[in-house]
């Protein structure tokens, strides 16, 4: 399943500087129904909800409930719901939840990174596992000045942690600016917390408003080092940043996209 890493890296050199709609142009085309555009309905996630529906019309996309969302993570899913996007819902295995919390605590993240991961792993991870199944890609909205930890992201990698499928990041070499200036010029409905001092949104207990001058994701599992603060669901993946000898986005719809 999926491409190997040459071509992975050869498809990440021919759309390195390419926008986003022909990427995900590339992607729909190769991969067809075998793809699924991944979304948490952050400022990220309704850019490419707004530009995958203009490129494919008919795209899938799928979101997990770990059961501690915030209640405007709800509302901005079901704004996207009413404007006809097709969303696929994952929820955590009830048996899983049930044994994390009666043997752990309701709070037992905060214990330290590892508790942290154990719950990210039974809420997130293993949802995701299933709604990658069967896919031969799929489509984030990772950004390279997101974090430490997402640096060195391809816009086209091999995804070695979901079994070798392709991971495609049209916005790699995004700003925050130019999701902000795409959401307003677009008018895109996009989460209240936004507006309350929180740019990164995840899991209501694990994330706070930031202060003047503090990073972006300095909400997120604040009691954690920055270099941990990943919940396993982006994994370091095979394909390097850019590839030498590959073509340019020149026929890049000729092949044949989560």
């Amino acid at each position: 399943m999926g491409i190997p890493t040459a071509p992975a890296a050869q498809a990440a050199g021919r759309f390195a500087s390419a926008g986003p709609e022909a990427l995900l142009d590339w992607a729909f085309r190769t991969f067809g129904r075998r793809i699924a555009v991944a979304t948490s309905f952050g400022a990220e996630d309704v850019v490419l909800l707004d530009v995958a529906r203009k490129v494919e019309p008919d795209a899938v996309f799928f979101a997990i409930d770990t059961g501690r969302l915030p209640e405007e993570t709800f509302l901005v899913a079901e704004a996207w719901r009413e404007r006809g996007a097709r969303i696929r819902w994952y929820f955590p295995e009830h048996a899983a939840v049930e044994g994390l919390v009666n043997e752990a605590g309701a709070y037992s993240f905060r214990d330290g990174v590892e508790e942290r991961k154990a719950c990210c792993a039974v809420r997130k991870v293993e949802p995701l596992q299933r709604a990658l199944s069967g896919l031969e890609a799929w489509i984030t909205g990772l950004r390279r000045d997101q974090s430490p930890t997402r640096a060195q992201i391809a816009s086209v990698e091999q995804d070695d942690a979901h079994g070798g499928i392709v991971k495609i990041n049209p916005l790699t070499s995004w700003t925050s600016e130019q999701v902000w200036d795409h959401i307003r010029a677009h008018r895109l409905p996009y989460s209240a917390l936004h507006d309350r001092g929180y740019p990164s949104v995840g899991c209501a207990p694990c994330t706070r408003a930031v202060q003047p001058g503090e990073h972006p994701r300095a909400g997120r599992w604040w009691w954690e080092s920055p270099e941990h603060k990943e919940c396993g669901l982006h994994r370091p993946s095979a394909a390097p940043r850019n590839a030498s000898n590959a073509p340019g986005p020149a026929g890049e719809g000729a092949g044949g996209n989560a």
